[in-house]
């Protein structure tokens, strides 16, 4: 397969930011001044997302403001790193520039709020290397569902075939590949050794580092 067409995540994909949105239950709590967590609520938090951690919050500290409330702070919060801390993936903008100069087509389809990647990618000078951003809030569907990664590729131009979906997450590599994508898994700092044996069973390309993917994708 040629490569005409290229989606990326981009949390844990193309920046260093997994690392934030793990401690960001936590670093919110602490600035409410709730330092002493039970080790029963962090537990429950860790396969929680953003919104179900609010719901979460608000009844067990009672905390002030509704869920819908809290989640704006957090992603306030979250904006601050987005826009101040969050580094590149190393050789990422080797890579993009390739990319670009094989013709290739590039866009980001991301489960973050558009305003936060254009943040985020515009701080790291990368933004101008894609056609477009897309949401999953502005598409109305998760991950879990290839509705972004179509709606992606048809305004790209393209087919699922000849696209690349570049992820660091199992359920959207499964359902990238259900839709008939080619998939690379990205290594992310502080994930476990089985949950890299997970992606790279479930991808077509498998990639620890970005200088690997010159070589393994065409």
């Amino acid at each position: 397969m040629k490569q005409k067409y290229g989606i990326f995540d981009m949390d844990g994909t193309l920046v260093d930011s997994m690392g934030y949105w793990r401690q960001l239950g936590v670093e919110y709590l602490h600035n409410k001044g709730i330092t002493e967590i039970p080790p029963d609520i962090l537990r429950m938090l860790q396969p929680m997302t953003l919104a179900q951690s609010t719901t979460l919050f608000a009844d067990a500290f009672h905390l002030p403001g509704t869920p819908v409330e809290i989640l704006a702070e957090m992603n306030d919060m979250m904006a601050v790193h987005y826009g101040r801390d969050v580094l590149l993936k190393d050789g990422i903008v080797e890579y993009l520039d390739e990319l670009q100069r094989r013709g290739v087509a590039l866009c980001v389809a991301s489960a973050t709020d558009k305003p936060l990647i254009e943040l985020c990618l515009g701080r790291l000078g990368i933004l101008d290397r894609f056609a477009f951003l897309l949401s999953c809030e502005e598409v109305g569907y998760g991950k879990d569902r290839p509705d972004i990664y179509n709606i992606a590729v048809s305004r790209l131009g393209g087919i699922p075939s000849e696209t690349v979906v570049y992820e660091d997450a199992p359920y959207a590599i499964r359902t990238a590949k259900d839709a008939g994508y080619q998939v690379a898994a990205i290594y992310d700092e502080g994930i476990s050794d089985a949950r890299w044996a997970e992606l790279a069973a479930l991808a077509d390309y498998r990639l620890e580092h970005w200088s690997q993917a010159l070589d393994l994708i065409p």
